[in-house]
């Protein structure tokens, strides 16, 4: 069997019918920082930071379901894909994010996995500060 290699759980991107009160949430009570909050093609996404070094938190309006998405990265994403489709696994949709081609996966008990090639790492220091809306409060 191939190989396929999970370099890092690097997102966990969580579906929010209320970003900005999500980040009241996670700013005044739970502490955490603001990495961005960025309102465009009619959505509304943020990252906040609870602990250094985690997993970063995004809250997205346009993120459909209940459930958040685990997003790993790896080092070639065509390579990773074509291998998880030798094993079976259906891929679902293919779209991007800042920092690279990613797509979607579910587990056969319901939890949405993606992966993502790192193909734009200068996408943290675009996005970070960037603030177009603040916490609900």
């Amino acid at each position: 069997m191939g190989d396929v290699s999970f370099d890092r759980l690097d997102f966990l991107y969580m579906p929010s019918r209320d970003v900005a009160g999500d980040l009241a949430f996670y700013t005044e009570v739970l502490g955490a920082e603001i990495v961005f909050a960025i309102e465009a093609f009619g959505t509304r996404v943020a990252q906040v930071r609870l602990v250094e070094g985690s997993p970063r938190l995004l809250l997205a309006e346009h993120l459909e379901g209940d459930a958040p998405v685990l997003v790993h990265r790896v080092t070639d994403l065509d390579a990773t894909i074509a291998e998880l489709e030798r094993r079976g696994l259906e891929v679902g949709a293919r779209f991007g994010i800042p920092h690279g081609p990613c797509a979607e996966f579910h587990a056969p008990g319901g939890q949405r996995l993606a992966i993502y090639e790192r193909s734009r790492p200068e996408a943290d220091d675009r996005l970070a500060g960037r603030q177009d809306f603040g916490p609900a409060g």
